[in-house]
């Protein structure tokens, strides 16, 4: 048997990463951050427990990237939605709508990010979050900004401040409201973005694991992302 080819190895170092990055977010949205473990990680994912400390020196910086991937994917899925817009405001507001849904929608794995985020080693960069850093610097230059680097860090300061006080235990604060405040900030018409139905809730879950059994599908986060009603290629369906 000949020798694998270096971009054969590549490809799947890549696939290990992602099933991990993919097991540390089902496994803390499960149970919790502290619940968790490393081997936990390699165990779901499939992997060696060599590999994780491999790719990620810890715990914390395993869990920074996955919800980083996370919000960069799910930022990216509300930017290319149909109809899909060059508009600096709609892109804004879709920017705001996709973060805050993260919080409404995962507050378990949003919670235990900003939780980590506040930690002695703090901030971490990587990959993942410099993806993250990208778009969003780029909806702030489509919105007209003329200082990036000035307005940048502000956008992500508002956006981690109201996803604080969504998930803040005991006094959350309605998702609507910090929506409603954002958009005021930034000269957005409510109706832009992806407006939450009037007769559906906003308010946060409680935070509690999901039920015994019930696991939180995240598949798409680790799949190449493409245009929203645009099928998958037969081609790779076949192999």
């Amino acid at each position: 048997m000949s020798p694998r080819s270096a971009s054969v190895n590549e490809e799947l170092r890549r696939r290990s990463r992602e099933r991990l990055l993919q097991a540390a977010l089902e496994l803390v949205e499960e149970r919790g951050y502290d619940a968790t473990t490393l081997g936990d990680i390699a165990d779901r994912a499939g992997s060696a427990r060599g590999l994780v400390s491999y790719y990620f020196p810890s715990k914390r910086q395993l869990l920074q990237s996955a919800v980083h991937r996370l919000m960069n994917r799910t930022l990216e899925e509300a930017l290319e939605r149909e109809p899909r817009t060059e508009d600096g405001d709609e892109r804004l507001a879709r920017a705001i709508d996709a973060i805050l849904g993260l919080a409404r929608d995962h507050p378990v794995l949003m919670r235990t990010h900003m939780a980590v985020l506040l930690q002695s080693e703090g901030f971490v960069p990587c990959v993942e979050q410099q993806r993250l850093s990208e778009m969003l610097q780029d909806t702030v230059r489509r919105h007209g900004s003329a200082d990036v680097e000035l307005d940048y860090p502000m956008l992500r300061a508002q956006l981690m401040g109201s996803v604080f006080a969504i998930l803040l235990p005991g006094a959350p604060m309605p998702v609507r409201r910090m929506r409603a405040e954002m958009f005021r900030r930034y000269g957005l018409a409510w109706e832009r973005g992806f407006p939450p139905d009037d007769d559906v809730t906003d308010d946060v879950a409680s935070g509690e694991s999901p039920a015994p059994g019930r696991t939180a599908d995240f598949s798409r986060y680790f799949e190449p992302l493409r245009p929203a009603g645009r099928p998958a290629d037969p081609r790779a369906q076949s192999k």
